[in-house]
């Protein structure tokens, strides 16, 4: 109850943000949305992983950007459009994800932090390079004529693929939150996430768990490569910015909450939104994330001290 009276005055002050926006400008209220839905359809395979597993996978744009190559291969061999492409990429995925585990994340995750780290910027390289040996640095892009629709309300007009990214990450968000309170799996994987010895001594597998958790956020992973083949060009490059984006995130959630990155992407979204809608001020839009991780670092550190 007290948690709910102390929420109330940072609902008021978002909803009056939001009206205010509105009324300056309503394009950068639908396009922060977008944005949003971008970030956290991509943030919560990673947040999974932190909250469970208790590693930050810094390959994790790395594995975007594969799921997207092989969405968009899948697409000129087969002739395929990416949404349908986007079932063998969960099936790659899914394959690519429990190697992982077994070779390399498994054998790390008893080690130090620093060597966690070190062990997923790595394998984030060496995807990056097997990606630009086979396809080079050209840049890629598939062009689909459902991407550029449009929708005019007054004098306003905007895009509308963009909100399928919003749709993903709401399906994404209620789908994690089901597995982890109504599966075996994603309840023993809450246990195991809370405490590895008391689970292993309840009966459950941890390093089963543990595969399994990581091989499913891989394939989340898969699947919003696939949603951002449709919308972006692609090169070997263009998945690394969104690790850091997807750990700025969770930092200001807080690792393993899930609802909680869904908010602070919308928060994000519509911020740099604002910014992109200042004239001469586009170029400074990235650095909001980076400000902001700033700033929450502080204040927890700030907190921590006083207790």
């Amino acid at each position: 109850m007290a948690h709910s009276k102390k929420a109330i005055p940072w609902i008021i002050a978002g909803a009056v943000g939001v009206i205010g926006i509105f009324l300056w400008k309503p394009t950068v209220l639908v396009y922060g949305v977008q944005r949003a839905g971008l970030y956290a359809s991509i943030a919560l395979p990673m947040s999974l992983t932190s909250g469970i597993l208790h590693i930050v996978n810094l390959a994790h744009g790395e594995l975007l950007m594969v799921s997207a190559y092989i969405t968009y291969t899948l697409a000129l061999l087969l002739g395929l459009d990416p949404l349908l492409a986007l079932i063998p990429t969960m099936l790659v995925m899914a394959i690519v994800g429990f190697i992982l585990y077994e070779l390399t994340i498994r054998k790390a995750l008893k080690g130090p932090e620093l060597n966690q780290l070190i062990l997923t910027f790595g394998i984030g390289i060496a995807l990056s390079q097997i990606i630009t040996l086979i396809y080079t640095n050209q840049t890629r892009k598939l062009h689909l004529d459902y991407v550029s629709a449009s929708m005019t309300i007054g004098e306003t007009s905007f895009g509308i693929w963009d909100f399928t990214f919003v749709a993903l990450s709401i399906l994404m968000t209620i789908g994690i939150r089901m597995f982890l309170s109504r599966t075996k799996l994603g309840k023993a994987a809450v246990a195991v996430g809370q405490n590895p010895k008391g689970a292993s001594i309840v009966g459950i597998d941890v390093q089963k768990t543990y595969a399994m958790v990581f091989t499913i956020s891989v394939v989340l992973v898969g699947i919003a490569g696939s949603f951002f083949l449709t919308r972006q060009s692609l090169f070997p490059s263009v998945g690394s910015p969104f690790t850091m984006k997807s750990f700025s995130l969770i930092a200001m959630a807080g690792v393993g909450s899930i609802s909680g990155v869904l908010y602070c992407s919308l928060a994000l979204g519509i911020a740099e939104a604002i910014i992109n809608g200042i004239p001469h001020m586009s170029g400074w839009s990235d650095i909001v994330f980076f400000l902001i991780i700033i700033i929450t670092i502080a204040v927890r550190a700030k907190k921590t001290r006083k207790i």
